[in-house]
């Protein structure tokens, strides 16, 4: 199955249309995170240009060799900055480490009404010095489309639109670069990405250099997703569907490994995990409470089970 079963959005209706046309888009993106959370959006306003060169700074920085990238791996923040060396990551459920190495980028914080220790230095490559420059800007992109989507969501849970702003304003996201390697021998029993949901509130993707990405419909089936060029798909995070009480979901996904006869290709995806503040407490909403949906969750604020789950991927001991 193809991804023409992920319903396609268009945000510059929410972010210049009609009070008609944002009503609408308000309903369009409300169903699709209720049903399958995983919706794909055109206008989205962040640059091909930007997008198509920090791909190619992606590209050269996991070309270099593993003695220089592992320069920029920092002991201690559980992956949260920098490098992360091949086949250290893994789905909670699993034992068996991902195909991949990945790099990342986080919020910087000039202004200092954010504690600094939420907000470690991020990594300048100093034999490529355009890939942090680069990520920094894409990265304040996704910040940008990514807040006004959840203005959408914030509508459509009768929240008021500014909901989230104040949580997501010097949020905790990341911009993360996914580098799969050619796969040269029979992997034992690991793919690509085992399946996993995201830990954030939402996860924007630009189309990646292969295909791979797989969801889980609620018919138990695996559904092929591949972003057209002016697409970003997006899918509700761990910590929305928290808030929500399930009735946002945060639905299982994969990357599987291609045919054989494909596996000389490498894979580059790009990633942004858009995270709030970590003193958000993610107690489920009243509204999305009643006698058909009882409550599901204990409270907790967004800072502890970002390390809860950070513990249970193996990033963090």
């Amino acid at each position: 199955m193809k991804n023409r079963a992920i319903p396609l959005v268009d945000l510059s209706k929410f972010t210049h249309g009609t009070p008609k046309q944002r009503e609408a888009f308000v309903a369009e993106l409300g169903q699709a995170f209720h049903e399958i959370g995983f919706v794909r959006v055109i206008n989205h306003g962040i640059s091909k240009q930007l997008i198509d060169d920090f791909y190619r700074s992606s590209r050269a920085f996991f070309a270099l060799p593993v003695e220089v990238k592992r320069k920029y791996e920092v002991p201690g923040l559980a992956g949260q900055r920098g490098y992360t060396s091949f086949g250290k990551e893994h789905a909670k459920q699993s034992k068996v480490a991902d195909l991949k190495e990945f790099f990342q980028i986080g919020q910087e914080v000039r202004n200092g009404n954010v504690p600094s220790e939420h907000y470690p230095p991020n990594v300048a490559v100093a034999e490529k010095p355009e890939f942090l420059r680069l990520g920094r800007e894409l990265y304040e992109n996704f910040e940008k489309s990514g807040g006004q989507l959840l203005r959408a969501i914030a509508i459509h849970l009768g929240l008021g639109e500014g909901y989230f702003e104040q949580h997501i304003d010097l949020g905790n996201s990341i911009l993360r670069a996914i580098f799969y390697p050619p796969i040269t021998e029979e992997p034992a029993s690991a793919i690509r990405a085992e399946q996993h949901e995201d830990i954030n509130l939402i996860t924007l993707l630009v189309g990646a250099s292969a295909g791979g990405l797989q969801v889980l419909t609620k018919d138990n089936e695996w559904l092929e997703v591949v972003p057209e060029q002016d697409e970003i798909v997006i899918n509700v995070g761990d910590m929305l569907q928290r808030l929500t009480n399930n009735y946002l979901k945060s639905t299982t996904h994969r990357v599987v490994n291609p045919p054989r006869a494909e596996w000389h290709n490498p894979r580059l995806s790009i990633p942004f995990f858009l995270h709030p503040r970590s003193d958000m407490d993610l107690t489920c909403l009243p509204s999305c409470v009643t006698a058909e949906q009882p409550l599901t969750y204990p409270p907790i604020t967004a800072g502890e089970y970002l390390n809860e789950r950070l513990r249970e991927i193996g990033l963090k001991k």
